[in-house]
């Protein structure tokens, strides 16, 4: 059960930016380091928890946990994803309103972001792998275009793009793949 502390521990206290940020360090201690999912299985609660209201590590964590150890690994998940992160946040924020006006704090948080895009990228090569073996490139290719226009040309929100990704797993896939 310690492992399952560190690994959520680890992944959140060093996700800047909150939940996207922390996605592909989760990804790293939950699927590559210890295996407690399979890539599959962590696009597939990634995908339900952003449908899902709230934040996506905690709903993440929770279902790790569960899955691991029952109720005693959602405890333990839940807490060291959220008490460190509650702890810092006060500290650094106290810092942070002090110095905010410092080149260097400026200079901190403005480096932080191509690293958090490039994290993002990286975890994105590694599920679509996946997906494309699974479902083709051509449904691929057909369900990237129609999320893309959803979110970005008709401003869908992300939960109903999931939604609707889930009914055409669900409905419209299955002829497609046997």
């Amino acid at each position: 059960m310690i492992q399952l502390f560190i690994g959520f521990f680890i992944a959140n206290i060093l996700g800047y930016g909150g939940g996207p940020s922390t996605i592909p360090l989760m990804y790293e201690e939950i699927v590559e380091r210890y295996k407690w999912l399979t890539n599959e299985e962590f696009s597939n609660v990634l995908a339900l928890g952003n449908a899902l209201p709230g934040p996506i590590a905690t709903k993440i964590a929770a279902f790790v946990g569960y899955d691991t150890y029952g109720l005693a690994g959602v405890l333990i998940a839940l807490t060291a994803t959220i008490v460190p992160t509650v702890v810092l946040l006060i500290m650094l924020m106290n810092l942070l309103q002090r110095h905010r006006a410092s080149p260097i704090i400026k200079g901190m948080t403005l480096l932080i972001q191509p690293i958090l895009a490039m994290m993002m990228f990286v975890i994105i090569i590694q599920m679509s792998r996946d997906s494309l073996q699974t479902i083709g490139t051509l449904q691929f290719l057909l369900i990237g275009i129609v999320a893309y226009w959803a979110l970005m040309m008709r401003k869908f929100h992300p939960a109903y793009v999931i939604l609707g990704a889930f009914l055409y797993g669900g409905i419209v896939l299955p002829f497609f793949m046997n």
